[in-house]
C-alpha cells in the first residue's frame, strides 16, 4: 500500500514514542512484583538483608518509573496533535479508559509510591509492605486501562455510530472493559513485564557474580527473579494461546500475515521458518481443532465460505458497501432538515452498511494486506526469544538451587547479555499487534489514512527528529543513572 507522506511520518512518530515508552513499562511491571516479593520475605523473616535487597531494586524501579511517565504523557498528547480525526471520531469511547487511567491509576501510584520510598521509618512494616504491593497494583491498573483502549482498536465493541454528531458513541461501558481481546492482552502484556523484570534482575545479579561481589545478594535476587520470571513466562504462553484464538476470530488478516499464509483451509500448517512447516498446527493454535478452518490472505481478499456455511464477503464487496454507506451518510446529512422522509431512507441504507463504513476509504483490496514480512518475522522473534529466555531462567534457577551458578561464568555472561533480548522480544510483540492490523487504526472501522490530523508533513518530520533526540537523551540518562546505582551496589550486610 502506498501511503501518503503525512500518514507515513505520523505513524513513524507514534511508533517511535510507543516503542520508547515500552522500554520502561515492562521493567516497571516486573520490578514491582520482584521487589514486593523481597519485602514480603523481609517482613516474614525479619532479616535486614532482605530489606536492603528490596530497597536496592526499589531504587532502580524508581529511576525507570520516572522516565517512563514522561514518554507516556507525550503519547497521549499525540492523539490530539497527530490523530485529531481519530480523536474526534471515537473520542467518546477511547477517551474514557484513558481518563480513568489518568485519574485513578496515577493517583493510586503516586500516593503509594511516596509511602514506599519515604515511609520506611514512618509507617509500620506491614503498612509499608502494603504500599509497595499497591504501587505495583497501581502500575498494573494503569496497564489495564491503556490495554482496554488499545484492545478496543483491535476489536471495537460497545458503541454505535451517530450520524448526527458524526461520532461513534459508547453504549455499553462493560462491553468495552470485558472485551475478550482486552482480557487476554492485559495478562499477556503484564506477565511479559514479569519476564522483562526477571531477566533484568538475573542479568544484573550475574554481573555481580562476574565481579565476585555482593554474592549473597546476587544469589538471593536470582532465586526470586527466576521464580517470578518462570511463572510470568508460563502465563505469557497461556495468554498468548488465548490471544491467538481471538486474532483468528476477529483479525484473520493479521493471523494470515503472521503466518505468511497465502491460501488457507482446514488442517492449516504452522510455519516455523519459510520451508519448514508443522502440518495442522496452525488450525490447532487458531481454533483448538486440527480440522479447524483458517483463511489465508487470498481467501480474505476474494471472499470465502467456512465449512459450517458462513459466508464472508470479498474485499471488493466490502469496499463497495463502504462507499454505499458513505454516500448514504452524505445524503442523510444534506436531507435531514429539507426532506425528512428521504433522509430517513438514506439513514436506513447507512445503518444496513455501517459495519463496512471504513472500507469506503479503501481504494484497492491490496491496501488491506499489512507488511507481511515484517509481521511474519516479528512473530518469530517474539516466540523464539521468549522460548529461549524461559529455558534460560529454568537453567539459572536449577544452577542456583544446586549451588553451581557461582562457577558457571558462561551462564553468567549469557544471562547478562540476554537483557537486551527480552526488550527485543517485547518490541517484536507490539510490531505483530500494531503493524499486523494495518491499514486500520480501528479494525474494520477507521483506516489509518483517514485518522490523521490536517498538519504539514514538515511539522511532523520536525517533531519526529526532535523526539528522537529527546527520547534518546532520556534513555541515555536513565542507563547512566542505572549503571551508577548498580556499580554502587546494595547496602547489604554479609553480601
Amino acid at each position: 500500500m502506498m501511503e501518503t507522506a503525512l500518514v507515513g511520518w505520523s505513524r513513524a512518530q507514534f511508533a517511535l514514542t510507543a516503542g520508547y515508552h515500552w522500554i520502561f513499562v515492562p521493567l516497571t511491571l516486573g520490578l514491582a512484583v520482584i521487589m514486593a516479593t523481597m519485602e514480603t520475605i523481609y517482613v516474614i523473616k525479619k532479616d535486614e538483608f532482605w530489606k536492603q535487597t528490596a530497597k536496592f531494586w526499589m531504587k532502580l524501579f524508581g529511576i525507570n518509573f520516572a522516565v517512563g511517565i514522561a514518554t507516556g504523557i507525550i503519547l497521549e498528547f499525540e492523539f490530539g496533535t497527530n490523530w485529531s480525526n481519530y480523536s474526534w471520531f471515537v473520542g467518546d469511547i477511547f477517551g474514557a479508559p484513558l481518563a480513568i487511567e489518568g485519574i485513578f491509576a496515577f493517583f493510586m501510584e503516586a500516593t503509594f509510591f511516596a509511602v514506599m520510598f519515604f515511609g520506611w521509618d514512618k509507617v509500620s512494616k506491614k503498612a509499608h509492605l502494603a504500599a509497595t504491593w499497591l504501587t505495583g497494583i497501581g502500575a498494573a491498573i494503569s496497564a489495564v486501562w491503556i490495554l482496554v483502549a488499545n484492545s478496543w482498536m483491535q476489536h471495537p465493541v460497545g458503541m454505535e455510530f451517530n450520524p448526527d454528531t458524526v461520532r461513534h458513541e459508547m453504549v455499553d461501558f462493560w462491553a468495552l472493559v470485558l472485551n475478550p481481546v482486552a482480557i487476554s492482552k492485559f495478562f499477556h502484556s503484564v506477565f511479559s513485564g514479569w519476564m522483562t523484570g526477571s531477566i533484568f534482575v538475573i542479568g544484573i545479579s550475574c554481573w555481580y557474580l562476574l565481579k565476585k561481589r555482593e554474592t549473597r545478594f546476587a544469589l538471593a535476587s536470582i532465586r526470586v527473579a527466576a521464580i517470578v520470571g518462570i511463572v510470568g513466562t508460563m502465563a505469557v504462553m497461556f495468554s498468548g494461546d488465548k490471544s491467538g484464538i481471538h486474532v483468528a476470530e476477529y483479525q484473520p488478516m493479521k493471523l494470515a500475515a503472521a503466518e505468511g499464509l497465502v491460501e488457507g483451509g482446514t488442517r492449516a500448517p504452522f510455519s516455523i521458518v519459510p520451508g519448514i512447516e508443522v502440518p495442522g498446527m496452525l488450525s490447532i493454535l487458531a481454533t483448538h481443532d486440527i480440522d479447524g478452518y483458517v483463511p489465508g490472505i487470498n481467501d480474505i481478499l476474494n471472499g470465502y465460505t467456512t465449512p459450517d456455511g458462513t459466508v464472508y464477503p470479498s474485499a471488493e464487496e466490502k469496499i463497495e458497501r463502504g462507499k454505499t454507506a458513505i454516500n448514504a451518510f452524505g445524503q442523510y446529512r444534506n436531507l435531514r432538515e429539507s426532506d425528512p422522509t428521504a433522509a430517513a431512507e438514506a439513514r436506513k441504507v447507512l445503518e444496513d452498511n455501517v459495519d463496512y463504513f471504513g472500507y469506503g476509504y479503501i481504494e484497492t483490496p491490496d491496501e488491506l494486506v499489512p507488511n507481511v514480512p515484517m509481521v511474519y518475522w516479528a512473530f518469530r522473534v517474539m516466540v523464539g526469544l521468549g522460548s529461549f529466555l524461559l529455558l534460560l531462567m529454568i537453567v539459572v534457577l536449577w544452577a542456583e538451587w544446586k549451588g553451581r551458578i557461582k562457577d558457571m561464568k558462561w551462564l553468567q555472561w549469557v544471562s547478562l547479555l540476554s537483557i537486551p533480548l527480552v526488550y527485543l522480544a517485547g518490541q517484536a510483540g507490539w510490531i505483530v499487534a500494531e503493524v499486523g492490523r494495518q491499514p486500520w487504526v480501528i479494525e474494520g472501522l477507521l483506516p489509518t489514512k483517514a485518522a490523521v490530523s490536517s498538519v504539514s508533513v514538515g511539522a511532523v518530520q520536525t517533531t519526529f527528529f526532535l523526539f528522537v533526540a529527546i527520547f534518546t537523551l532520556f534513555l541515555a540518562i536513565e542507563i547512566r543513572i542505572l549503571i551508577k546505582a548498580i556499580k554502587e551496589g546494595p547496602k547489604t550486610e554479609n553480601a
